[in-house]
């Protein structure tokens, strides 16, 4: 979804966990599914090299690399990074809550919270700085997103249409094509995004 963009927190220690939960889990669904590498690279057309780096905890996967990899398997991001259970209703501790992108000024993606898929819906806090742009191939087909601006004001471009969210107003987009999160303005740009994916 991002060029380069590695799963990255504040500390050393916060970037391990991530990448240690990334790991097993990911190796977890793979055995459970009882797919090779091989089968699990052709699936997520991602190379059988990365996955075995990210398998044994030396690669930190861009967000892009987990959304292929969740919708290769079935499952959301919050799966893999593990942040979604089973039971009816349960909290998820402010510790536990995972950074997945780091931006090169200091932004931030957060994803607070998500169901487990394949039909999953994620809730995320975005921190963009003056000048920082996040920019996505696209999601699975039928994937809308839902935006809150808390502060500053968001420019997102969705295929050809371009919107202006200022701070205070929502909107919403079908994602399921390129698309960009942009901070234009001067000053640090806060919002909300959820994240709906539906397969039928």
């Amino acid at each position: 979804m991002t060029k380069k963009v590695n799963i990255s927190t504040e500390t050393g220690a916060d970037i391990r966990t991530v990448s240690q939960a990334v790991s097993r889990r990911l190796k977890e669904h793979r055995k459970k599914q009882k797919l090779s590498l091989d089968e699990l690279s052709r699936r997520a057309g991602v190379s059988k090299g990365m996955l075995v780096e990210i398998e044994k905890c030396t690669a930190n996967p861009s967000i892009a690399l987990l959304c292929k990899l969740s919708s290769a398997l079935g499952l959301s991001v919050a799966d893999i990074v593990n942040v979604t259970d089973i039971p009816n209703a349960y909290l998820v501790e402010k510790e536990s809550i995972p950074t997945l992108w780091t931006g090169p000024l200091g932004g931030s993606a957060r994803l607070l919270a998500g169901t487990s898929g394949p039909n999953m819906i994620e809730l995320w806090r975005w921190e963009l700085y003056p000048g920082e742009l996040f920019e996505s191939a696209g999601h699975p087909q039928g994937t809308c997103e839902l935006f809150h601006v808390e502060k500053g004001r968001l420019k997102v471009k969705v295929g050809k249409t371009e919107l202006m969210i200022a701070a205070g107003c929502s909107a919403v987009a079908r994602t399921d094509v390129p698309h960009c999160y942009a901070n234009d303005d001067d000053g640090v740009l806060i919002f909300t995004m959820t994240v709906a994916e539906l397969h039928q």
